[in-house]
């Protein structure tokens, strides 16, 4: 049987060094819950060290962490890969880990990259350059993506900054992404007319959210039999009547 089910697939924790420092785990969950989220998607910058502790969280709540991450491309581009499972993301950390440009974060700058537990008490402070670029391109990404079993979606089209657009004023041709992503601050409507050449690809709508409050500020809903990779993958490609409603 279908039902509807209100994602938001893009979120950061305070391990990102641009996320606030009130975005624990518990905390996403807990607002997740507040705005009616049935699917959310833990994606820090290169990063997914909270995802397991957001799992954990979430078990016994209505609310279903898909484990993702937010990756940077050699072309300053973001992609968020999403995978049903924290062993899933875990590996393309390793991968990604292996590929980040050289240095060391800043907190003076960047701010902190804060690992907690389910606690919300601090583990650990990573010191890569999280917010950096790695030297893997576009392409190897999303066939690294595919090949653990997860989905890659263009991060933010609509944005100037970090966007593959905004960074390559396209997207490339044979680009073999899942979806695009819409940030709050276009509507689908507007989207369907300033991307018309990108028709092909189906939208999802997230929060990226920072801070707590813009948990849930954008989201999809899904017409979905389960909380699974391969049905968000069915829906968008409208296959055995899985679809994006909204």
């Amino acid at each position: 049987m279908l039902k509807e089910f209100k994602a938001d697939l893009h979120i950061h924790t305070c391990l990102s060094p641009c996320g606030d420092l009130k975005m624990s785990p518990r905390a996403i969950v807990d607002q997740a819950e507040k705005k009616g989220l049935d699917i959310i998607g833990i994606c820090d910058h290169n990063s997914a060290e909270n995802i397991e502790v957001a799992i954990r969280v979430a078990s016994g709540t209505k609310v279903n962490v898909l484990a993702g991450m937010e990756v940077t491309s050699a072309e300053e581009a973001h992609l968020v890969a999403l995978f049903d499972r924290a062993e899933q993301a875990l590996e393309l950390q390793e991968v990604v880990y292996a590929s980040l440009l050289p240095g060391e974060n800043d907190e003076r700058i960047f701010g902190y990259q804060v690992v907690v537990n389910e606690l919300d008490e601090v583990e650990d402070l990573n010191k890569r350059l999280l917010i950096g670029a790695t030297t893997l391109t576009l392409d190897k990404f999303v066939e690294i993506i595919h090949s653990l079993g997860g989905l890659a979606i263009a991060s933010h089209i609509d944005k100037e900054s970090f966007s593959i657009i905004g960074q390559l004023g396209m997207i490339p041709e044979g680009l073999k992404l899942d979806a695009l992503e819409l940030s709050p601050r276009l509507s689908r409507e507007e989207a369907k007319v300033e991307f018309s050449q990108y028709a092909d690809f189906p939208l999802v709508c997230s929060s990226d959210a920072h801070f707590l409050e813009d948990v849930g500020k954008r989201s999809t809903v899904f017409l979905l039999k389960e909380t699974k990779i391969g049905e968000i993958k069915k829906a968008f490609g409208n296959v055995a009547g899985r679809r994006i409603l909204s």
